[in-house]
């Protein structure tokens, strides 16, 4: 996305979202999501604390099991969603929500270089400790709110569940919902996720939207993973079937042509840049026409992803998430 001298300033695009304003904002995503159902993705997160120690089966198991321990051992900062529709037209008017989560420099675990990089950056811790929002009582807004699961287990928490907030009666019917035969042949899948380089970034929602650790397989990460999110482009394994792109967002971003809005490294600019960057990519080197087969629900580094980590213009040299590209501390 371009802007030109005459358009709104970022902040027509961005919304910030704290505790006192999540309702009113969560009811306006469920009524823009039925029309720009296109969700563009990222998160801020403290960085990378741990390494595994052990013996493992795979360099994608190790990467996974990297991104296990460290997702569970930390917390999210941010959360940035862009709605647009297929064609990439952005929802008008405030297209982007910026969620800024409850994080405490004195209480919880983080990497200082990236503590410092996200300061640099602009995100206010004070106002994150004072103002931020409550992940459990996010995630009861967000699974019953069209952007998360599908449309027939979404209509029926609404149903069930209004009147009720406790998450764990939310997702013991979920739990009963996912395993029903009815249920699972009648997913309408219309949701599609788009994001760059998303491991992390999914292992941060999935530890929010289950309340729990993560698996401790990735095999069943990835199943669980499907159930939440049955539809999910990453740029950065995209970029394997694009001759010459190479590089992290940022790099992409400047290749393509595509201009920022909003600060660096906060996830509301950075959502909306790979939302840009992704129509930008599949018009020039996909005719606008993405082979699901081939593209659809694969994360670059893990699974299926972990092969073309340093795949014909897959982004260079391989590397285990969690060592940061353009000092972006996502991986």
């Amino acid at each position: 996305m371009t802007m030109a001298s005459g358009d709104p300033p970022a902040v027509s695009y961005i919304r910030d979202i704290w505790c006192d304003t999540l309702d009113a904002e969560m009811a306006t995503i469920r009524e823009i999501v039925t029309t720009y159902p296109y969700v563009s993705m990222d998160t801020e997160f403290p960085g990378v604390v741990a390494r595994p120690i052990g013996t493992f089966k795979s360099s994608s198991d190790f990467h996974y099991q990297t991104l296990r321990c460290n997702v569970d051992l930390l917390k999210i900062i941010q959360l940035g969603l862009t709605f647009c529709n297929e064609d990439g037209e952005l929802a008008p008017g405030v297209c982007t929500y910026q969620f800024n989560f409850k994080f405490s420099l004195s209480d919880d675990i983080y990497a200082q270089d990236s503590i410092d990089l996200l300061t640099r950056s602009g995100i206010d811790f004070k106002r994150h400790e004072e103002l931020g929002i409550d992940v459990i009582y996010f995630a009861e807004l967000l699974i019953s709110s069209g952007i998360v699961l599908c449309d027939e287990v979404v209509v029926i928490t609404r149903v069930l569940i209004c009147a009720s907030h406790a998450l764990v009666t939310l997702m013991s019917l979920y739990t009963m919902l996912r395993h029903s035969g009815f249920f699972s042949s009648c997913f309408l899948l219309q949701v599609r996720w788009v994001s760059f380089h998303s491991g992390y970034d999914f292992g941060y929602l999935m530890k929010l939207l289950t309340c729990k650790p993560l698996p401790h397989e990735e095999d069943d990460f990835f199943s669980d993973l499907k159930l939440y999110f049955p539809q999910i482009y990453d740029i950065k394994y995209l970029m394997k079937s694009c001759e010459g792109l190479k590089g992290g967002l940022n790099k992409l971003a400047e290749d393509l042509e595509v201009e920022r809005i909003g600060p660096e490294h906060q996830a509301g600019s950075d959502s909306l840049l790979t939302q840009a960057t992704f129509f930008k990519m599949r018009s020039l080197f996909f005719e606008n026409d993405l082979d699901s087969s081939k593209h659809l629900n694969i994360l670059y580094g893990l699974g299926t992803g972990a092969n073309f980590s340093a795949g014909k213009g897959g982004g260079g040299a391989d590397r285990p998430p969690g060592v940061w590209e353009e000092g972006n501390p996502n991986p």
